[in-house]
């Protein structure tokens, strides 16, 4: 062999399930100190460093509806042993699934405005094209689009398709997509064993060439309801606002400060992008300690249940299952749903 052959990352050990299960740690840590400003959390939880797990461990709807994206693209999988990702098998499953959990008694955990309002148009018959809330690009579009980039035999323009179309069920706006795609993407780049330090430029690198491709057999004329005179123009705003959430994430890896809040530097993740590179930030800034990664996420002031879910997301992909403490995993809530899903994907 040429000695200057490189050898392909190697998978992390049980990857999908680390990443289910940091996602839903990411989310139980920070669901107490969501709304709460960073003086706040360490006056009530001491240092951020040494956060520990609530118990009871329970999750918010972030964690409730990635576990409905993944049922959904389950089931859309599953008929006839299809092995391909059809767009309609996946909208009708993915309707049922936000109804479902639009219903569900435990839905009681601040979960966003918009994803109940458009979840409640979807219950009564709307198509979701009238049904999504068209001018919104919260996180709700990608906190709960993990599982897009877990599932192992998906092709790279079924794992684009389908984390727009979960996305744009309840979220129109183009940004809401690109950053739904664009964090699958970067799940699926850590589950291959790309190195974090390379993760920036391949996830700005994506985003550029994917800056004018509408995906029409997934999203129909959704871009009819938002700016932009034609496909193309649409999805470009999106993907330039998240690129501009990268400029963002690179400007604070350039002189990193971990021990301040990350919300002040690449946003606060009330919205998709914002989400998105602030999570980034959290892992990035301690790409080989995943716990204090976490706790980072969950110390700060804005969305921090969002913003740990998707850094948990990033870390359990990169370092397997083995990331997470077990005192912790034993007592997160859907704990044996969360295995079951990961052992799939995994085998």
């Amino acid at each position: 062999m040429n000695a200057t052959t490189s050898t392909p990352p190697a998978q992390p050990e049980q990857a999908a399930t680390g990443a289910l299960f940091g996602l839903a740690l990411g989310d139980a840590l920070g669901f107490p100190t969501e709304f709460v400003g960073v003086a706040e959390i360490l006056s009530t939880a001491g240092p951020w460093r040494r956060m520990d797990m609530p118990t009871p461990a329970l999750v918010t709807d972030d964690t409730q509806m990635t576990l409905a994206v993944a049922r959904a693209v389950n089931t859309a999988m599953d008929p006839g042993g299809a092995e391909r990702l059809d767009p309609h098998r996946f909208e009708h499953a993915l309707v049922r699934e936000f109804v479902r959990w639009y219903d569900a008694p435990d839905n009681d955990r601040a979960p966003g405005m918009t994803c109940l309002a458009a979840c409640a148009r979807l219950k009564g018959g709307r198509p979701w094209r009238q049904a999504t809330e068209a001018g919104s690009k919260g996180c709700g579009a990608n906190m709960r689009v993990a599982p897009l980039g877990l599932v192992p035999s998906l092709n790279s323009e079924e794992r684009a398709g389908a984390a727009q179309l979960q996305a744009a069920l309840t979220h129109g706006h183009p940004t809401a997509l690109a950053a739904a795609d664009l964090t699958a993407h970067a799940v699926w780049l850590l589950l291959q064993g790309t190195e974090p330090e390379r993760l920036p430029e391949m996830l700005r690198a994506y985003a550029a060439s994917q800056r004018t491709r509408y995906h029409e057999r997934w999203l129909g004329d959704l871009w009819k309801r938002g700016p932009g005179r034609t496909p193309a123009a649409f999805i470009a705003r999106g993907w330039d606002e998240t690129l501009g959430a990268l400029d963002r994430l690179d400007a604070a890896l350039a002189a990193p400060a971990p021990g301040e809040d990350p919300c002040l530097v690449t946003g606060a993740g009330w919205v998709a992008e914002e989400a998105l590179a602030t999570g980034l930030l959290c892992f990035l800034l301690f790409p080989r300690d995943p716990v204090t990664a976490l706790r980072r996420a969950a110390c700060s002031s804005g969305d921090s249940d969002s913003i740990a879910c998707l850094t948990g997301a990033f870390a359990g992909a990169f370092h397997g299952v083995g990331a997470w403490p077990t005192r912790w995993t034993e007592r997160i809530e859907h704990r044996d749903t969360l295995a079951a899903l990961g052992a799939g994907w995994d085998r």
